[in-house]
């Protein structure tokens, strides 16, 4: 082969590759929104978070999903693409609570050379819209070495990656740390903010702790276990999943769509399941199946209703008792259950119950968790004249989980922690 056709198919090889790049990049709007622009079109993140069920994000109207380590990038971004989502790709810098030391300069600078392989390796993919760089490094940290070296990887990000920005993502948000950013780190374009119960509060503190940049919200959902009020031993109390519903729609038409200056999207939190706590806090499936959450989710990214509705839990209660009242029981006594729940076809409807002891095995920063072994029990009775079953025999913490199952693939649960004497 002539050297003239090498060079030929050299640079038609080149030029496809950079023809399936799509810039992303931020702009002001005439009245001084901040906007993404994805491909020279505007472009609001509506989020999931995970790299699960891309069909249902893209069925609910969504059209991005985050990842917070690069192990699996080359198959989601592969897979987002095919459905025309985009992916927030995290460079996943371990937190000093697992050991890393970011006051170690050679153990930093390797770091960043084995971030700048993942960049230059995936910079160019089409479904690409931003770089997370670290997920929570400030979560239970003393060493603020760690901020330099995000600007150093935002900054070797933008050397090396000229089309998309960077984002660093905290937990929460406080005035110092806002400070110690916008001073150490000029290379970040986008403030990442994962939050929760403290969510309604967010545009108003970006504002107020002095952020002047554009924001994301890159985890949001229920109310944290860490928020929310507990019983007297100490068992956090879980909205449940219609609660839940209500709460992601209230917290994303009034807060998170309502800043249309500075927020330019969201992550919903977790699109998937996983053991947090329990096995259902922050999931928005369960067991393979949607809650209600996903149809919420449909509704204010789609702007219209799903076709069928999740089953709805209007009450959850033991001897008609909430669980905020620390109900304590004795060992084999007889507890009354009573559950009221809205669908438009009750008798499809399936129930399973399940009895966990208390995780005693719950972290921080949603670090793996072990889920406990369930515990036999036989619930009896109807969803008409009410349910039984007999407390354990071993004393302790306990949840009794119910989940409810409709014909379209989707699930409602809720638990009730108790003690037993």
């Amino acid at each position: 082969m002539k050297k003239g056709s090498i060079l030929w198919i050299l640079l038609v090889l080149v030029n496809t590759v950079w023809a399936q790049v799509i810039k992303v990049e931020i702009t002001k709007t005439a009245t001084g929104n901040f906007q993404l622009l994805r491909g020279g079109k505007p472009f609001y993140v509506k989020g999931a978070g995970g790299d699960v069920f891309m069909d249902k994000t893209l069925a609910a109207g969504g059209n991005s999903v985050r990842l917070w380590g690069a192990e699996n990038a080359q198959a989601v971004l592969d897979e987002a693409q095919k459905r025309g989502l985009t992916v927030m790709l995290g460079l996943w810098m371990p937190p000093e609570r697992h050991g890393f030391d970011y006051s170690d300069k050679w153990a930093c600078q390797d770091q960043v050379e084995q971030f700048k392989s993942i960049v230059n390796r995936f910079k160019n993919h089409p479904a690409l819209l931003l770089w997370g760089v670290g997920n929570e490094v400030d979560l239970e940290y003393t060493d603020f070495s760690v901020w330099k070296a995000v600007q150093n990887i935002a900054a070797m990000i933008h050397e090396e990656d000229k089309n998309h920005p960077t984002c660093v993502v905290t937990a929460g948000i406080d005035a110092p740390e806002v400070s110690l950013i916008k001073e150490t780190c000029p290379d970040i374009d986008i403030l990442g903010v994962n939050t929760y119960g403290d969510l309604p509060a967010l545009p108003e503190k970006i504002r107020l702790f002095g952020w002047e940049k554009p924001y994301l919200v890159t985890e949001w959902g229920p109310n944290g276990h860490w928020e929310v009020a507990k019983t007297k031993w100490g068992a956090a109390i879980e909205q449940t999943s219609t609660e839940k519903a209500i709460t992601y729609k209230d917290r994303y038409v009034n807060y998170i769509q309502n800043d249309s200056v500075l927020c330019m999207g969201s992550y919903a939190f977790l699109w998937g399941q996983k053991q947090e706590t329990t096995p259902t806090w922050y999931g928005v499936f369960v067991d393979g199946k949607q809650t209600e959450a996903v149809n919420v989710l449909q509704q204010v990214w789609s702007g219209s209703a799903p076709q069928y509705w999740a089953p709805k839990i209007d009450s959850f209660l033991l001897n008609k008792q909430l669980p905020y009242q620390s109900l304590e029981f004795r060992k084999g006594a007889n507890v009354n259950l009573q559950l009221n729940v809205t669908h438009n076809n009750l008798e499809s409807l399936k129930y399973k119950w399940e009895l966990l002891p208390e995780s005693e095995f719950t972290k921080s920063g949603g670090d793996a968790e072990k889920r406990p072994d369930a515990v036999p029990i036989a619930v009896r009775g109807n969803l008409k004249d009410g349910y039984n079953f007999k407390a354990p025999f071993q004393k302790g913490a306990y949840r009794l989980f119910v989940y409810i199952y409709d014909t379209h693939e989707q699930v409602a649960c809720a638990n009730f922690p108790f003690w037993v004497r």
